[in-house]
């Protein structure tokens, strides 16, 4: 084992460092801004931006690879992105936060992609699930100890920009060193929702419904946490917690999957997510513990979904579709992403802290509503026809090059070894 990840440890320490900065900017922003005074729309906004940004990356990307190269765009992406994260602390208002934002989703979707498709060149199908295990284990540990170092100092100042600035900076090194050969050009994708559609209609609606709830909890959490009253070190658990859950609970949700209709298992994820909204919103606990244990249901149901959803979407599609089929799933989720945070910061300005689980109970029940329609119209497919369930890394890190990545789909059918895939869906 070790001596497949050796070879790799450059590509892993850039992801490491990448996904630490993005775990201190993704933390700092909501907390720094509530401080200042943004509303909740405002801060909403922030996660609308960064979904805009993110999905552009994804389309974008393999456009500038193939014009500048792997390392050369991956310099120009976390460069962007550790100007993006100290303007933000020159600019300290919101109309220059939101594109900044942009900005930086744009930048980390780019950089991500680039990683994760030298990982998936330099491994095969022995030790492709090992290092792609390890690669996701990495980006959740430094996720969570980036968003975790908000603990070790105040936020008042500007420590943290730099901090999240230094380490988008240092992810650069080892990339711009490593003398692995450059891979082949990174995956593209555009949407095509009627082929989506016609494919599973409740992967379609549920990918949508889970890109608004995620988006508007990863996006606000924080920020519903301060109001309510925690410390900053319980606002940093509130928000990483989840992920953790999510990853953990991936398991046993993958487990079941393979063995009875996803569909239902979609219906019993949705609804341990729903009892978390409502008590969220009806019982509204003081107590920091059983916040944590709330949100850790909840992060244990909504982190779980994509994949499930994912699996059902592969169940039906034509063979060696894998990556068509996760690259327009992606996008979709990318819609949902950029609505849930207007939504969710819209309900928290009007209303109060409750508009952000006002809007995930929304989304959760049309998702049980729909997939228990679907239920009883479609007959499930059976356990020989099922494709793999395949995990995906929890929050908003999930590229087209995740898929490929896990499935070592890398090339269509009939495409050679240096052209550029074309997943059109």
């Amino acid at each position: 084992m070790l001596r497949n990840l050796l070879p790799l440890s450059a590509l892993l320490l850039s992801s490491a460092l990448l996904l630490f900065a993005g775990g201190t900017n993704s933390l700092i922003l909501p907390v720094r801004g509530a401080a200042e005074g943004f509303d909740a729309l405002s801060l909403g906004l922030l996660g609308t931006g960064w979904a805009l940004g993110y999905v552009a990356g994804c389309v974008v990307m393999p456009m500038l690879v193939s014009r500048v190269g792997h390392i050369r765009s991956f310099t120009v992406m976390a460069a962007l992105a550790a100007v993006a994260i100290l303007a933000s602390l020159i600019f300290l208002k919101p109309v220059a936060w939101i594109p900044l934002r942009a900005l930086s989703g744009l930048c980390f979707a780019g950089a991500a992609m680039i990683v994760e498709s030298w990982l998936s060149e330099r491994s095969d199908a022995k030790n492709r699930g090992r290092i792609f295990g390890t690669y996701t284990m990495v980006n959740l540990v430094a996720s969570t100890a980036g968003q975790m170092s908000l603990t070790l100092a105040s936020t008042d100042g500007y420590f943290f920009f730099v901090l999240g600035a230094i380490f988008y900076a240092l992810a650069l090194v080892p990339v711009a060193i490593t003398s692995s050969a450059s891979p082949k050009p990174l995956v593209k994708v555009r949407l095509d929702l009627k082929a989506l559609w016609r494919n599973s209609p409740v992967a379609v609606f549920a990918i949508f419904l889970v890109g608004v709830s995620n988006s508007a909890f990863g996006t606000l959490a924080a920020v519903y946490a301060g109001r309510i009253g925690l410390t900053l070190n319980s606002i940093a658990l509130f928000a990483s917690i989840p992920i953790l859950a999510g990853a953990i609970a991936q398991v046993p949700v993958g487990f079941l999957s393979d063995r009875i209709d996803r569909r239902k298992v979609l219906v019993g994820t949705a609804v341990l997510a729903l009892i978390a909204d409502l008590a969220f919103i009806f019982v509204a606990p003081e107590s920091t513990l059983i916040n944590l244990v709330l949100v850790s249901l909840f992060g244990a149901s909504i982190f779980s979904m994509y994949p499930v959803i994912l699996a059902h979407a592969n169940d039906h599609a034509e063979e060696g579709n894998f990556i068509q089929t996760s690259g327009g799933l992606l996008l979709v989720f990318g819609l949902g992403s950029i609505i849930g945070p207007l939504v969710a910061g819209w309900g928290m300005s009007s209303i109060g802290v409750s508009g952000l689980f006002l809007t995930t109970v929304g989304a959760h029940i049309l998702m049980i509503a729909y997939a228990l329609l679907r239920i009883m119209t479609r007959a499930p497919v059976s356990a020989e026809e099922k494709a793999a369930f395949v995990a995906a890394p929890p929050g908003r890190s999930i590229t087209p090059e995740t898929a490929a990545f896990a499935s070592g789909e890398e090339q269509a059918e009939g495409t050679k070894p240096n052209e550029t895939v074309d997943n059109s869906v």
